[in-house]
């Protein structure tokens, strides 16, 4: 005798196996033989301290970063006292410290030229004296760090392009770059004020190569 609704339980009873399977495979054992959790934890396989562990599987397909801007130039000659890592690395590293240096500078100068022109008199406050040191200072200070910032953006960026264009870093190329970036830097005021920060910029330039040469 055929029941109306036969069909469904045979499927069901078809569809038992393959999702006691799944499940078996999920689980790492089968749940039909589980009668406590001791059963559990006995079972094979089932609990791995390997696995848990918190940097279980990080040897398999690990991607490594190839970081492009951690490698040093390949370029000839940019392998010396302070190893190069491109245009940029230059540009960045050594604007910076011109900006430093010459901020530093500035601001001592100006200290000691405040102090030398505080005011005199029974009646000066400390206030006013320390306002003069202060004036003195930040008038001094940035001018000279901007100007030292300026002049080094200009000379790295021609002293990169001359590396590019001739394949290699030498002092020529770093003469080059100092009177060009000189002759910038005072192109505004006419050509004795170009000539003479050309000169200070070779001269500049010179000792720094020179320094180069004589420490590595």
């Amino acid at each position: 005798m055929v029941w109306p609704f036969g069909g469904n339980n045979n499927k069901e009873q078809e569809a038992a196996p393959e999702s006691s399977q799944q499940l078996q495979q999920t689980l790492g054992f089968d749940p039909s033989t589980i009668s406590d959790v001791s059963n559990i934890i006995k079972s094979p396989g089932v609990f791995d301290t390997n696995s848990l562990h918190p940097l279980a599987g990080l040897d398999k397909d690990l991607e490594y970063l190839d970081l492009e801007d951690e490698q040093l130039s390949p370029l000839e000659g940019s392998q010396g006292l302070i190893a190069s890592r491109g245009w940029s690395d230059d540009l960045c590293y050594g604007t910076g410290t011109a900006y430093l240096l010459g901020l530093g500078t500035g601001g001592l100068y100006g200290f000691r030229e405040g102090v030398a022109n505080l005011p005199k008199g029974a009646d000066v406050s400390g206030k006013l004296k320390l306002n003069t040191i202060l004036n003195h200072v930040t008038r001094r200070g940035p001018f000279l760090g901007n100007s030292a910032g300026v002049l080094a953006v200009t000379y790295n960026i021609i002293n990169s392009t001359l590396d590019s264009f001739r394949g290699k870093h030498d002092t020529y190329n770093s003469l080059a770059a100092g009177a060009l970036a000189g002759a910038i830097f005072k192109s505004s005021k006419g050509v004795k004020p170009m000539a003479i920060s050309s000169g200070l910029m070779v001269l500049a330039a010179g000792a720094w190569c020179g320094l180069k040469e004589l420490l590595s």
